[in-house]
């Protein structure tokens, strides 16, 4: 196990600059010290801030994006894993670029559709990419479990579901670039179990999921996260899971809280990175396992959810891998 994070932060994230949000949190020594949720800003400056405001010490970083990929299509790929994917799908310029259109849809361009069309599907979108069924569209975190819906398909980008360009944004601008760079970037769980990734000077990052951060944190939201009034109704239960990972807001946030993160769109999105940091003290603090399934396509392809115990209905673990064999 690594050193303590000095910093755990989680970004709210989205390709549209403006509703990418994170909330830092620093260490104190009664605990954790939460700040207001703030804009995440200039993307090539952002993981280098963290490590600044760290002043050399491990961040812990949850982000609500997919960070991996469905072992159907991981099966064609020569890459050993889904991190040597991402140091080489540079090579395929055409690879983020949305498809307008089933005919334009391949393994090397997968992304669809890039707006509402007569006879989309999901069915027609995998078997473009040749794959049997829309089910293998997605990771075994994105399916349904008893404790909350399905997520959707890392490479659907039409919705308020879907997470595809939020993929895109964050592989292309942020991910991508700490890898080539060398920047102090690990990344949970392909390197090992998010607490042993925590390395001075370095940023251990972990996908998120706010649906599942709720039913961790025992809280209920009954209506919609996008009404600044059921926001509103959950303060007390925000404030109380706070405290029990040992997290004091300032009054700033305290306030932001108890006023539901305000009535502009943000607000949605303001909440979503408070739930995921405390989802990353959750499991700092022991409170949730900060490892994945022991399946050999989830540690080297797919990825999890951080803090995620449930399985989909019927799941066994798969045949690894070639390169883990």
């Amino acid at each position: 196990m690594g050193p303590d994070a000095a910093v755990a932060a989680h970004a709210d994230w989205s390709i549209d600059p403006r509703k990418r949000w994170v909330t830092v949190c620093r260490r104190t020594l009664g605990g954790w010290a939460i700040g207001l949720p703030k804009p995440v800003g200039d993307v090539a400056g952002f993981l280098p801030s963290l490590i600044h405001t760290a002043d050399g010490g491990a961040v812990a970083l949850g982000a609500d994006f997919p960070i991996g990929l469905p072992r159907a299509f991981a099966q064609r790929r020569a890459e050993p894993d889904f991190l040597g994917f991402l140091r080489m799908v540079g090579a395929m310029p055409d690879f983020f670029s949305v498809c307008a259109a089933l005919d334009q849809v391949t393994p090397e361009r997968p992304f669809y559709p890039a707006r509402g069309i007569a006879g989309m599907s999901r069915l027609a979108h995998a078997r473009a990419l040749g794959l049997v069924d829309a089910q293998a569209l997605s990771r075994v975190c994105d399916r349904a479990t008893a404790e909350r819906p399905a997520g959707a398909p890392v490479f659907w980008t039409l919705g308020a579901n879907q997470s595809g360009k939020a993929a895109i944004a964050a592989w292309q601008l942020m991910i991508m670039p700490a890898l080539a760079g060398g920047t102090g970037l690990r990344i949970w769980p392909f390197e090992g179990p998010f607490r042993s990734l925590l390395s001075p000077g370095c940023v251990a990052l972990a996908e998120t999921y706010p649906a599942e951060a709720l039913r961790h944190l025992g809280i209920r939201l009954r209506g919609s996260k996008r009404r600044q009034a059921d926001r509103m109704a959950i303060a007390g239960d925000l404030l109380t899971a706070m405290d029990r990972v040992s997290a004091t807001p300032d009054d700033a946030t305290r306030r932001a809280v108890a006023d539901g993160f305000g009535a502009d769109s943000a607000g949605e999105d303001r909440f979503d990175s408070v739930l995921g940091v405390l989802c990353v003290l959750n499991v700092l603090a022991g409170n949730r396992p900060d490892t994945a399934p022991d399946d050999p396509w989830i540690q080297a392809w797919e990825g999890w959810v951080l803090g995620q115990t449930a399985l989909p209905a019927g799941f066994t673990a798969s045949a690894p891998p070639a390169a883990c064999s």
